[in-house]
């Protein structure tokens, strides 16, 4: 084997991805948005989703819910929530690749939920790089999209490139941020 060949199978290269925050980007940011009920799609974000899907983009979420830690709704909630987005994206003909959710928060008043500073709760990177993982990212070719200055640190901690969502038009954003380029 020469030495340029094992340099190249030591090379990882990974796929694109877009990892999206769910509340204030992926749906309207209702307050603690746990039930059915009160999910609103942000506007253009499940074009935005099936323009990436067809790309061959990887999709994921990174989403902090700290109305499990208090108490405000239950895992079941969340799971729920996730199921019904799949199935208004399915509709749609197009999927999430993956999701990933800290329901952990510092003072949390549901005890089980209570931790100083999960690795996980943005703006900590473990759920970027559990996503990086999982799915075969390459750092250099992910982004995450979030609206919150934590979501932004999350990806600079994760090694991946952050974006601010002002709100809007979630698909005009993902098309000006050129991630649908090779």
């Amino acid at each position: 084997m020469t030495d340029a060949t094992k340099t190249r199978r030591a090379v990882k290269t990974g796929r694109a991805g877009v990892i999206f925050d769910r509340d204030g980007v992926l749906i309207v940011d209702h307050g603690y948005v746990g039930e059915v009920e009160r999910l609103e799609w942000m506007p253009g974000a499940r074009q935005a989703i099936r323009r990436l899907n067809a790309a061959g983009v990887v999709v994921a979420v990174a989403t902090n819910q700290s109305g499990v830690a208090r108490g405000y709704f239950d895992e079941v909630a969340v799971d729920c929530l996730h199921a019904v987005m799949r199935a208004d994206l399915a509709a749609d003909g197009a999927y999430i690749d993956a999701i990933y959710v800290c329901p952990f928060l510092a003072d949390a008043p549901v005890t089980r939920y209570a931790h100083p500073d999960h690795p996980d709760r943005k703006p900590n990177p473990g759920m970027v790089l559990r996503a990086i993982a999982d799915l075969d990212l390459d750092p250099t070719r992910t982004v995450l999209i979030g609206d919150k200055p934590s979501d932004v640190e999350a990806a600079t901690r994760g090694g991946v490139a952050g974006a601010l969502f002002p709100g809007g038009d979630l698909e005009a954003f993902v098309l000006a941020l050129g991630v649908l380029a090779p």
